[in-house]
């Protein structure tokens, strides 16, 4: 009786869902009763086209929501609440007719049972394999979707010799337990500690930044992979990289969590890099991409407000309650910066990313600013307390297209360093 019960509950669950065709997209695409979710690999959302649909990105309007976020290891308690309030954030009711497209409506289905146990019911299935007619749809990607890659990619990429891949972590190889246990084959590891060596972990000079890359065997001409467990450490690394003037520099998206869930094999043991003797130049080519302290101070006195200063750091930090570092002592915020949120600690940065630490829907990020006064039109040069978080943020910008950004490197590290250095606490 119990399997009977259990067949009809799902049976009638099923008959919730209607399979549409294009024409039916197309007449809802501004209609504000209608939400058209994505729930595609995130790579493909950006812009990748992984199906070989021969259309890059998504449907124009369309958000997105992973099959992928749903498996059962991205589902600690944190981010089941993350998710609920993502759902919101989407625009995602059950007063609203539901658009879920896949290639795969098996995959879709799995979006569909998690947005049911919500009590939204109006849900539709679009299946871009049912013909060819999907390509009357509008279709958009990001700008610079390429500089965030699928690991299907960077296997491609190995296997051609297109690109050279490095691990990048916070530690030497006596504390690079993750590394040594198993990497993506071909990787040296580069401890962060390279471009800022303790004990403040500020920006290493120009000079030791380009003998590092050459170290590494790093030039400018090079197609550079990143990656790690934390995936932050990879977008401090190659906005460095790009600083110094690599031309081609990349992170895996999601990291290296990303590579294992595609069952791509992982190599055992230490790889060491082969030097080189000319990176291909002796100063940085991209020296606006990095602001030292005066170039701060330059863009706060920007009297035409074209040029924002914004902090990424938790609101905690902006406040002055808490410093965030454990050597750090001075507390608060630069005066005249903006917050651009970050998460709930100095090592999290959920509010720019999905729950497997893929980068977020641009629109929502953007969305956000918005709310935080910030126009992303305007120059905008990230700080944070050592530079990681702001580096991943500045990173994303050039994904979304947003070229003239830039990061003040040290921020409040070297910012509240300097006790002539005005700063203000409390509520805004």
């Amino acid at each position: 009786m119990k399997k009977i019960l259990f067949l009809m509950v799902t049976m009638s669950m099923l008959i919730l869902a209607k399979d549409i065709d294009t024409k039916e997209v197309l007449k809802n695409l501004d209609n504000s009763n209608w939400v058209i979710v994505d729930t595609r690999d995130t790579n493909e959302y950006n812009g990748w086209d992984l199906s070989n649909l021969g259309v890059n990105g998504h449907i124009k309007g369309a958000t997105d929501f992973s099959y992928k976020w749903l498996d059962k290891e991205n589902l600690s308690e944190s981010n089941k609440k993350i998710l609920k309030e993502r759902v919101l954030e989407k625009n995602i009711k059950a007063d609203k007719n539901i658009i879920l497209y896949n290639t795969n409506k098996e995959k879709s289905e799995i979006v569909a049972n998690y947005f049911r146990n919500l009590g939204i019911k109006n849900i539709y299935f679009y299946n871009l394999n049912s013909s060819e007619d999907y390509k009357l749809l509008p279709f958009e990607s990001y700008q610079n979707y390429e500089m965030l890659v699928p690991a299907s990619w960077v296997k491609d990429a190995l296997n051609k010799k297109k690109a050279k891949v490095y691990e990048v972590s916070w530690g030497n190889l006596a504390n690079a337990a993750i590394y040594l246990a198993g990497h993506i084959p071909e990787a040296p590891h580069i401890n962060t500690d390279s471009i800022e060596p303790p004990p403040k972990w500020m920006l290493n000079t120009d000079e030791n930044l380009i003998k590092f890359a050459e170290s590494m065997g790093i030039s400018k001409d090079d197609t550079i992979i990143l990656y790690g467990d934390n995936v932050m450490a990879s977008y401090r690394l190659a906005i460095v990289l790009k600083y110094i003037g690599v031309k081609d520099v990349r992170v895996l998206n999601g990291g290296l969590s990303a590579w294992q869930k595609e069952g791509y094999k992982l190599e055992i043991g230490n790889v060491k890099p082969t030097p080189i003797e000319n990176f291909g130049s002796k100063t940085p080519i991209n020296k606006k991409l990095i602001v030292d302290v005066e170039g701060a101070k330059k863009v706060l006195a920007d009297n035409k407000k074209e040029n924002v200063l914004v902090d990424i750091r938790s609101y905690n930090e902006r406040i002055g309650k808490e410093s965030g570092y454990s050597y750090m002592d001075r507390k608060g915020r630069i005066p005249g910066s903006v917050w651009g949120n970050s998460g709930t600690s100095s090592v999290t940065l959920e509010n720019y990313r999905n729950i497997d630490n893929t980068m977020r829907n641009a629109d929502e990020i953007i969305n956000m600013w918005n709310n935080l006064g910030i126009d992303s039109n305007k120059n905008l040069t990230f700080f944070c307390g050592s530079g990681w978080r702001a580096a991943e943020v500045l990173f994303y910008s050039g994904v979304m297209g947003r070229n003239g950004n830039s990061l003040y490197s040290n921020g409040w590290m070297e910012w509240s360093e300097d006790k002539n250095n005005p700063v203000e606490k409390g509520r805004e």
